[in-house]
């Protein structure tokens, strides 16, 4: 065993990821046999759709929850940003979160927690129990905290993420690979769970995503090569979920939740692309590699997903626009994005200003406008695409903020639940004050 500590008996709440999985995939699987322990899970608790954060990113998503505050006040907006002085991509980490997790939160209230694969935990922190990181972890012992759960993953030949690679190589590698990687995390989890002292356990599945995105288009194709592959996945998935949930006590809070829910893409949308059109962009480049070939002139760009930021003389080093300016130029770039149409449809459902969803010490540094689409659109910050539309690659599925999943095992109130109540929830349930963050307890 990894370090057990005896303690005496207190509270305990354990939280399962599915990542990218949506509400309304987890009801049909229960309807359609596919899934029979979720069907049972459901009809002794609460599952109901949960909205994720904006924009509708893993990064954004599970650092909201972690924390059980807003991205204003934790400040991870993405998965990439750009230096404001030289414009070179720059990648946030666990470092760059503001705000403390529920897990340090819980430490300080003497409670000890096994964190298991939560995206956006890279580098593994010290805190009172072990932890390893979730995906972008780029390698296994700075993923690891401490050094024996380094020992005991490298031992079992722990794998941090599928190789998506494979799926554009290989379809078939691909798929052994999602289920050899899920095979290792489930018994990692479950060792874990039943070998440490823990008053908090939270562990995160990330093949779910993985498997969305490529294979999408295989859920309601019968004639998919990876359809039964699909299918028999979520068996798997709910036979681990099954025999986890019958480890836990009686009478102790189980929460699945995802990050965001999932739909078939239409089109990619390259909103560069069309910040040029509309004669906001431009580069000193004909193909640039980066937004260091930022022209000087320029008055805004966007990053994935969907943030615009306005190029501000006091923010950027090279920024040309004046705060006399700013309100006009958001006003205008909102009007046009909203007048955005692909064969007749509106590709753009809302445009938030910063502040109508934000708020905290982390507001300067937000988007100045996050763009929500309409379903089926991928919107994209690539910088190297030439033409508005494109048809997605290799991704035959991508985000939605609707539609992600909230489950606990007993009565609990699902009023439009946000993703930012998840880890406020986890906390009430242990006892511990929730004051002075941003949700409201579910339970």
């Amino acid at each position: 065993m990894l370090g057990r500590l005896f303690k005496k008996k207190s509270k305990k709440v354990v939280v399962l990821g599915l990542d990218g999985v949506p509400c309304s995939l987890l009801n049909r699987f229960a309807d359609e046999g596919i899934m029979p322990n979720m069907a049972r899970l459901r009809q002794g608790g609460t599952l109901c759709s949960m909205t994720a954060s904006i924009p509708e990113v893993s990064s954004t998503s599970w650092s909201t929850f972690m924390t059980g505050v807003n991205p204003g006040r934790h400040g991870i907006y993405g998965f990439m940003e750009v230096d404001r002085n030289n414009y070179s991509w720059r990648f946030p980490n666990f470092n760059d979160l503001k705000s403390r997790t529920i897990w340090e939160i819980a430490g300080d209230n003497g409670k000890r927690s096994i964190v298991v694969n939560i995206p956006s935990t890279y580098p593994a922190k010290p805190l009172n129990g072990m932890l390893v990181s979730g995906f972008v972890a780029l390698d296994l012992r700075n993923a690891s905290y401490p050094d024996a759960m380094y020992r005991y993953l490298s031992r079992i030949g722990y794998r941090l993420d599928v190789n998506a690679g494979k799926a554009v190589e290989s379809v078939d590698e691909f798929t052994n690979d999602i289920i050899r990687t899920f095979r290792k995390r489930v018994e990692a989890i479950n060792y874990l769970y039943d070998s440490e002292e823990w008053d908090l356990f939270i562990a995160a599945i990330t093949e779910t995503d993985r498997l969305h995105h490529y294979l999408w288009a295989a859920l309601d194709d019968t004639s998919h090569p990876q359809h039964e592959f699909l299918i028999s996945f979520y068996q798997e998935l709910d036979s681990f979920i099954g025999s986890f949930y019958e480890k836990i006590d009686s009478g102790m809070p189980f929460i699945m939740l995802s990050d965001h829910g999932f739909t078939a893409i239409k089109r990619e949308v390259y909103l560069n692309v069309y910040l040029k059109e509309k004669g906001y962009l431009s580069f000193n480049k004909k193909e640039p590699e980066s937004f260091e070939a930022l022209d000087s002139g320029s008055k805004a760009f966007v990053l994935d997903p969907s943030r615009v930021y306005i190029h501000l003389k006091d923010k950027f080093s090279r920024g040309c626009v004046d705060r006399e300016n700013y309100e006009d130029l958001r006003n205008a770039i909102r009007e046009d994005l909203l007048l955005l149409q692909i064969d007749g449809e509106r590709v753009i459902r809302d445009v938030f200003f910063k502040e109508e969803i934000y708020n905290g010490k982390c507001l300067p540094e937000a988007p100045d406008l996050i763009v929500l689409p309409t379903e089926g659109y991928d919107l994209k910050g690539s910088i190297r695409k030439n033409e508005l539309i494109g048809r997605g690659g290799p991704f035959t599925g991508g985000h939605t903020r609707d539609n992600a999943v909230f489950y606990i095992n007993r009565p609990a109130g699902c009023d439009a639940p946000d993703i930012v109540d998840a880890g406020v929830t986890v906390l009430k349930l242990l006892d511990i004050d929730t004051d002075g963050l941003d949700g409201k307890p579910l339970v």
